[in-house]
């Protein structure tokens, strides 16, 4: 009988993995195969199955094995992990830290700000038991519902609690697990201020982080729909994204959720990574390690801030009328219908500033099912622009509600997708140019940290001015990407006082801390809103 099928945290396939199933008849013994299958001489009914494959965590299940209803055997590799939870907090709320070792490790606590600021050591971890750091995953799919680190096993000692209270001061922080053998991990946490502090809110961008999040197989680019059958063997043959004519797979109405509680592989920053250094690979540029350039650039130019999640936005921790100015970061692209229209009317209806610092952003709404779940509304309409404007759409937001460009000025389009650029000056007469010494056509935004689409500030995924855009919309400078693709800088007023500034690249932020005219324009506005 084909009993199930057995995959890693990545829903890759692992070949060679030795069960065994137990009930009162006896014990029967079968291994994996290429494809992960586990067929075993076993009837249907209740069994006590336990799993091992060297490099991976053992583990031990009750299953009710069905005829024709493959099961999903899950384990977890022995890769250093771990993740906050919850991921975001306010000062003086606790999170746990949730730890996946076989081995001991250290924990260590830090602010990244301009410079990374030790806070505290958590503690060494370890116990009387072998490998019992080692966390247990649910099988399944776990990326819907959630992979409860620190569930089994951790909740009976009350002497052995993992919490942390978050510090009075608002931030990007950072845990940082070492284990005795020298391997590191790190994961970040948002602490939002017990009260408003600052004139200036700034989002990180968890929500974009949580749908790029493929940790357990499914993230809004892989398998965004629902997990398949059967695991991956081979990526560039077995997933659609490879085999299909549309390497996005946006083609329904309905998507499976995806939960927060995952630890999130993307957002980890090598130890002795400096804010000054390049911002490598290619999921990192564009989440938590490239926002932590404009969050450290911010303390480095004098500007006090309180940072904020996007969900903390959404659930309605952030009172946007405490602020005069609100930041939004590398890449929002994943908003809520409640984000998007309160912050629309904050800034038409009642002043409000806001500085968006990023690349296709607000560019998709989410639902949530809970606090911690989202549900992504992709469409049917395969989500790049090209094909949307087939439909007279400019966006994944504008299917539902409107297009972005009506708040921010402008909209993500596919030409200069992944490439990079500096600007060129349009209109240098405008004040955002002050002390740049700027000229009209003169080419600024050539340093930038972004090493993934290496070649300027303008560039990954960049928008551009539409149809949408307010009246009196001023296009001050444009990227050099080619296909004139290259980002377009936007200012805009409203009736109420109200301003919007918009440089429409997710390599923007990459280039504050090491580009002179991008730190002074972007100096310019935040000065300038703030009266």
């Amino acid at each position: 009988m084909l009993v199930g099928y057995v995959s890693c945290e990545r829903y890759l396939a692992i070949p060679d993995v030795l069960f065994e199933f137990e009930n009162r008849k006896g014990s029967i013994e079968a291994r994996s195969t290429a494809t992960g299958a586990v067929y075993a001489d076993v009837e249907s009914g209740e069994y006590r199955v336990t799993l091992y494959k060297e490099g991976y965590g053992a583990k031990s299940i009750d299953v009710r094995v069905t005829e024709g209803r493959p099961y999903q055997f899950r384990l977890l590799s022995n890769n250093l992990v771990g993740y906050a939870w919850p991921k975001w907090v306010r000062s003086g709320e606790r999170s746990e830290y949730r730890v996946h070792a076989v081995e001991p490790y250290r924990l260590d606590l830090y602010r990244y700000g301009w410079r990374k600021e030790y806070i505290k050591t958590v503690g060494w971890f370890d116990e009387h038991g072998p490998r019992a750091t080692m966390q247990i995953t649910p099988d399944g799919d776990y990326t819907q519902t959630g992979i409860e680190f620190n569930k089994r096993g951790y909740r009976n000692n009350p002497h052995h609690t993992q919490f942390v209270v978050g510090p009075a001061r608002s931030g990007l922080y950072y845990f940082h697990a070492k284990a005795e053998s020298g391997a590191f991990f790190s994961f970040p946490w948002i602490v939002a201020p017990a009260e408003p502090r600052a004139k200036i809110a700034v989002l990180a961008a968890n929500m974009n982080w949580n749908a790029y999040n493929n940790f357990g197989g499914r993230s809004n680019y892989i398998h965004p729909i629902a997990m398949p059958p059967k695991p991956t063997v081979n990526a560039r043959l077995d997933l659609d994204r490879y085999t299909s004519d549309e390497h996005m797979q946006f083609s329904v109405e309905d998507y499976a959720p995806l939960s927060f509680d995952r630890p999130e592989l993307i957002n980890h920053i090598p130890e002795g990574t400096e804010i000054t250094d390049p911002v490598e690979g290619r999921s990192t540029c564009h989440v938590a390690p490239a926002e932590w350039r404009l969050f450290g650039w911010l303390e480095r130019e004098g500007l006090e801030y309180d940072l904020y999640a996007e969900t903390q936005f959404h659930q309605g921790v952030l009172n946007l009328d405490a602020y005069q100015v609100v930041i939004t970061s590398t890449h929002p692209e994943y908003w809520s219908k409640e984000m998007y229209f309160n912050l629309k009317e904050w800034v038409f209806e009642r002043g409000g500033k806001l500085l968006y610092l990023g690349g296709n952003g607000l560019n998709c709404p989410v639902e949530f099912i809970d606090e911690y779940t989202m549900t992504v509304r992709n469409g049917k309409y395969k989500g790049i622009s090209a094909n949307l404007k087939e439909f007279g759409k400019e966006s994944r937001m504008h299917t539902y509600y409107e297009s972005e460009a009506n708040l921010l000025g402008v909209v993500c389009t596919d030409s200069g997708i992944m490439t990079g650029a500096p600007y060129r000056a349009i209109d240098t007469s405008h004040w955002i140019f002050e002390d740049t010494g700027l000229n009209d056509g003169d080419i600024f935004g050539e340093k930038c940290l972004h090493m993934r689409c290496w070649g300027g500030a303008s560039g990954h995924e960049t928008d551009k001015m539409s149809p949408s855009s307010p009246a009196g919309t001023k296009l001050l400078a444009k990227g050099l990407n080619p296909d004139n693709g290259g980002a377009e800088i936007v200012y805009h007023e409203t009736a109420s006082g109200g301003a919007v500034y918009s440089v429409g690249s997710i390599s923007y932020p990459c280039s504050l801390p090491v580009d002179s005219n991008i730190s002074t324009i972007t100096r310019n506005v935040i000065n300038r809103f703030l009266g």
